[in-house]
């Protein structure tokens, strides 16, 4: 846990300040001391968490981030999902936070609806547990694809509805961050559960993906190529791409109906989920 973080969290608890404390992967929105909001690069948004839970649209909530906050401040659930935010994205942040700086500005709209004190969030994420620890840190939420086992050892695994979604969303690409975004979820829930398939070794353990191309690139010198047709090889243009006389139908989406609910979704075997995700891969070659 980032010491430094939570010492500063608590230096303007005690001086009462307002503002956006700003980490290394995120940012705290605090209103007299106590954090309102918290926002981190791995985490599901808000936003996405009150559309899939249909307490607002989104409309609704870019009407609120606009100035018009006042028809969303009243829906059922909103504090509720305001305070899991929170916690979620304190989580990752006092786990992989190296610096922050924190800059005065006025109180974040979601102030009268979520009040957490800095001593609460940082005994909170301490019950959570070491970020750091088991197969699944959380430096690698974003980095290493879960990817479900091809056979299932044991005899019989009962999955609960969480587990369930996690494990039939996950492709071997997917992260457990995008798996989150992708189910309207809290990256902690999905990391939790994700550990728990890891232990019940239906999914294989973590391995980091590599960096995207372009990321981080280094530049080679560049040596001419010889003999005589070197220029031209060079210097020549590459030729336009051919462009099509008619133009491709473009492809209707078809809706896709909404996840249901954690609490809504009964245990299911894990070796018939298994068989069935790799019946479906077979079927696409």
């Amino acid at each position: 846990m980032s010491t430094d973080l939570e010492l500063e969290l608590r230096r303007l608890e005690k001086a009462g300040s307002t503002g956006v404390l700003r980490a290394s992967d995120g940012e705290f929105h605090l209103a007299e001391g106590a954090i309102v909001s918290a926002e981190c690069r791995w985490t599901t948004g808000l936003d996405r968490l009150v559309v899939e839970a249909g307490v607002a649209t989104e409309e609704d909530w870019r009407r609120a981030g606009a100035g018009d906050p006042a028809p969303v401040l009243g829906r059922p659930r909103l504090e509720t999902l305001a305070l899991l935010s929170v916690f979620d994205a304190a989580y990752f942040l006092l786990a992989t936070a190296e610096r922050s700086e924190f800059r005065p500005a006025p109180a974040h709209w979601l102030a009268p609806v979520c009040h957490v004190p800095p001593q609460a969030l940082v005994r909170e994420c301490a019950r959570r547990g070491d970020p750091r620890s088991g197969p699944w840190p959380a430096a690698l939420v974003d980095r290493a694809a879960v990817v479900p086992v091809r056979r299932v050892r044991r005899r019989r695994v009962v999955l609960t509805g969480g587990q369930t979604e996690v494990l039939a969303i996950a492709d071997g690409h997917r992260t457990i961050a995008s798996i989150a975004r992708a189910l309207g979820r809290t990256a902690y829930g999905v990391l939790e559960a994700v550990r728990e398939l890891t232990a019940a070794e239906l999914v294989e353990h973590p391995v980091p993906l590599p960096e995207p191309f372009g990321a981080e690139t280094t530049t080679l010198p560049v040596t001419p190529l010889p003999g005589p047709f070197a220029a031209d090889l060079v210097e020549r243009p590459l030729p336009a791409p051919p462009t099509l006389s008619t133009p491709l139908p473009r492809r209707v989406a078809q809706p896709v109906e909404p996840l249901a609910p954690y609490d809504r979704l009964e245990p299911v075997d894990a070796e018939v989920l298994i068989r069935l995700k790799a019946a479906l891969e077979e079927l696409k070659w």
